[in-house]
């Protein structure tokens, strides 16, 4: 068993993704995790399709408990006190001074709970400008930076999946392992405080950097020139991609597959900077001859010449792929009030496993009773 985790508890206030994803990531290293939803429909994300249990209430978690406590009553609140008596940790995105409001500043959350982790989830940070602005992915996104560098700007159209909201849940829960390895040599808890949009920065380094080093004012296409990424249509119409980075090897090796050697000594293609600077002409010649063959032609060829590849598979094909059966990455359970569910499991491995408990999502209130009598 994997759950190195294991004894660290918990309290998670949160709704839609960021504070949820950083709980699931917690959960899913076998920390109990206590999800406080409100008794009128719980987290929005549970009926984001009809009824309390939507597939994008289940992506974001699983192997929790789920106990319904009403905040603005003076039971619920000190419920949540127990709670907060047995608990490590307490997570939480709600807009800068809701938790003030409700009696749990983080002065008297350290004065009554010295040993807890207050993590706090915000769009912005917990003051400036835009601190009272509502906060959702693509407004993040796009302050910061992301949308520019995704958007057809002549053709603007919002498009894939969330990328603000993730890596936010991602940082919070990387603060919040920081702030539990340090108490166990010092005995004190910490306040970890993230916002979406410093984290959404922070997932993009490489355009600041090009920014203040070279002038270079990132694109859509500045990264997948640099890194000679391309996507291809086959003769069949399915979608190929290939990643040919830096090494010579990946580019000579095309080529051949290719069987277009005079692309070699071409001046526009000959070395790497003039592949960068000529990218769409050369993406253009490829394309032309990747078009001649369906997908599986081009597949054993590159694959038997060692060349960076992929197809681009839709979320079905993602399902079958074999190599993605062989790790197990998904797993099934049957939820005895919900039914069947498909689920991914923890892609961190720990000598050589990640068995752990697994909880499937909870219904709305699903541990009341234990959680209560606790």
């Amino acid at each position: 068993m994997t759950e190195v985790l294991k004894g660290v508890r918990v309290v998670e206030l949160g709704t839609m993704i960021t504070a949820p994803l950083a709980g699931m990531m917690l959960a899913d290293f076998g920390a109990d995790v206590i999800k406080v939803e409100r008794p009128d429909g719980g987290d929005p994300f549970r009926s984001f399709r009809g009824g309390l249990y939507s597939p994008q209430f289940v992506a974001f978690n699983r192997n929790k408990r789920s106990v319904t406590v009403d905040l603005q009553s003076a039971a619920g609140t000190a419920s949540l006190r127990r709670l907060l008596a047995g608990a490590d940790v307490l997570l939480e995105n709600y807009r800068p001074g809701v938790m003030d409001r409700l009696g749990f500043s983080v002065e008297a959350l350290r004065a009554a709970f010295p040993r807890l982790i207050i993590c706090t989830i915000t769009g912005f940070g917990p003051d400036g400008p835009y601190a009272s602005r509502p906060a959702f992915d693509a407004v993040a996104g796009s302050l910061a930076g992301i949308a520019s560098i995704s958007l057809d700007r002549d053709k603007p159209m919002a498009s894939g999946p969330t990328v603000a909201d993730n890596v936010t849940g991602m940082y919070a829960a990387y603060g919040i392992l920081g702030a539990l390895y340090e108490r166990e040599k010092t005995g004190r808890g910490r306040r970890v405080e993230v916002n979406m949009l410093e984290s959404a920065i922070a997932f993009i380094p490489d355009a600041f950097s090009n920014f203040t080093r070279l002038a270079i004012d990132n694109g859509p296409r500045t990264r997948v020139a640099t890194s000679q990424s391309y996507a291809f249509c086959c003769a069949d119409g399915k979608l190929l991609a290939l990643h040919l980075s830096s090494p010579p090897k990946f580019w000579e090796s095309l080529l051949d597959v290719l069987e277009r050697p005079d692309m070699k000594v071409d001046p526009r293609f000959s070395t790497r900077d003039a592949r960068v600077r000529n990218y769409a002409a050369l993406e253009a010649e490829l394309a032309a001859v990747i078009l001649r063959h369906d997908r599986v032609y081009w597949m054993m060829r590159l694959e038997s010449a060692d060349v960076p590849f992929a197809p681009v598979q839709t979320i079905p094909e993602v399902l079958d792929d074999p190599q993605v059966q062989h790790l197990g990455t998904f797993y099934n359970q049957v939820h005895p009030a919900e039914g069947p569910l498909t689920l991914i499991n923890r892609p961190v491995w720990i000598d050589g496993s990640r068995d752990i408990r697994a909880l499937p999502p909870p219904t709305l209130g699903q541990h009341n009773s234990e959680l209560l009598d606790e």
